[in-house]
């Protein structure tokens, strides 16, 4: 008995420390396991995001950086109306949180395993309303496991078929979860970056705020000041 117990002891211990190992782990950096999962969706729709710009690229007509705004929400506009849920939506690369991730349409529970996912009800960037974009900060590669971490000045930049755009952080909210409001546009070109807040609890959310700065148009070329709509 006295032999059966240290077994049972040990056991305890092992899968307590391995418990514990497994808190810091997450605490620290993310589920690993998901991680993995998420790595191989986010190649996928790397993959099919270089075709869908491919395909777009190929229908739309060059433009010339004078006319490059006017011509943005509209070719922001096509590209949305295009998009299926869980489709790749654009890239979204953010240098403080060592963030470089295509962005998914949607934000249920099975599109936001793939990544960072676009609330269907706003807009995609460049159409002049609100971009709202949720990911998770422990989980399927924790795409905002950092966030509170972003200062007002900070650049995050958006890859789309038809442009790359510098938004600017501005600020930030912390809310309630079922505070709906934060989901209304205010009539004007806006990102908002949000995950659960704090970490491993979903009671808050914590919401980044971005104005757009720059353009450049899709391919390369100059970068031109990003205008209020015409």
């Amino acid at each position: 008995m006295r032999r059966l117990a240290r077994i049972v002891g040990t056991v305890m211990i092992v899968a307590g420390l391995g418990a514990l190992a497994w808190a810091l782990t997450v605490w620290k950096w993310q589920d690993p396991f998901t991680a993995v999962l998420n790595r191989q969706d986010q190649r996928a729709l790397s993959q099919s995001l270089e075709r869908g710009f491919e395909a777009f690229g190929a229908r739309a007509k060059p433009v010339s950086s004078p006319i490059l705004r006017k011509s943005l929400t509209r070719n922001a506009t096509r590209w949305r109306k295009g998009l299926k849920r869980g489709e790749a939506v654009g890239r979204l690369r953010v240098p403080r949180l060592d963030l470089n991730a295509v962005m998914v349409n949607g934000t249920d529970t099975e599109t936001l395993k793939r990544g960072p996912g676009r609330y269907l009800g706003s807009a995609v960037p460049g159409e002049g309303e609100l971009v709202y974009v949720a990911g998770h900060r422990t989980t399927y590669g924790a795409p905002f496991s950092q966030i509170d971490k972003l200062r007002t000045g900070d650049s995050v930049y958006v890859d789309m078929p038809y442009a790359t755009i510098r938004y600017r952080i501005t600020g930030y909210r912390i809310v309630a979860a079922t505070q709906l409001s934060v989901l209304k546009s205010r009539g004007y070109e806006e990102l908002a970056l949000q995950a659960c807040h704090p970490r491993f609890f979903a009671t808050q959310r914590y919401i980044a705020y971005a104005k757009p700065v720059a353009i450049t148009r899709a391919g390369g070329g100059p970068t031109t000041r990003f205008e209020a709509r015409d």
